[in-house]
């Protein structure tokens, strides 16, 4: 996942302009009145970047960031809510993976609902990272039709040459 816009390693608090004073120097806030333009366009870009996060989610994984100060911790909020952990990502994969390779269809099922069924199982490890080659796809699709479709499966086979 790339950074957000204007996204400072190791900012975790909002944006405030500084000046180095003392010895040793030490960074302090700059008051507004000494803000310069370069201030004024830093600012601007850390609030645009913050209003693009907020504004890019939805209510549920809002109220995730909505005490973070910064878009540094927006950022790491939301790629944690969006992957979870490794080990969470991890379990998510192995999950789906079973999922799948035990996938069925039902009795009385649409063929049209058992796709979307098995789609949404593929669209899911792909978001996670893993893929299935669309032969392999097509080969078990064909595998867990009942035996009344047992024609059309043979068909199918024999023009493709599966």
């Amino acid at each position: 996942m790339a950074a957000p816009p204007n996204f400072e390693e190791g900012q975790s608090t909002p944006f405030v302009p500084t000046k180095n004073l003392g010895d040793p120097v030490v960074a302090t806030p700059k008051t507004r009145k000494e803000f310069n333009e370069a201030d004024r366009k830093a600012i601007k870009k850390h609030f645009r970047a913050k209003k693009i996060l907020v504004c890019g989610i939805g209510p549920d994984k809002y109220n995730r960031i909505s005490a973070c100060q910064s878009t540094k911790e927006i950022w790491e909020a939301l790629q944690t809510a969006h992957k979870g952990t490794t080990q969470v990502k991890q379990s998510k994969i192995d999950m789906l993976t079973t999922e799948y390779e035990l996938f069925r269809m039902k009795d009385n099922e649409f063929i049209q609902d058992m796709h979307t069924r098995f789609t949404s199982i593929i669209n899911e490890l792909h978001s996670l990272g893993e893929s299935i080659l669309s032969n392999k796809l097509v080969r078990k699709i064909l595998s867990v039709l009942p035996s009344s479709w047992e024609s059309k499966v043979n068909a199918v086979k024999e023009a493709k040459d599966l």
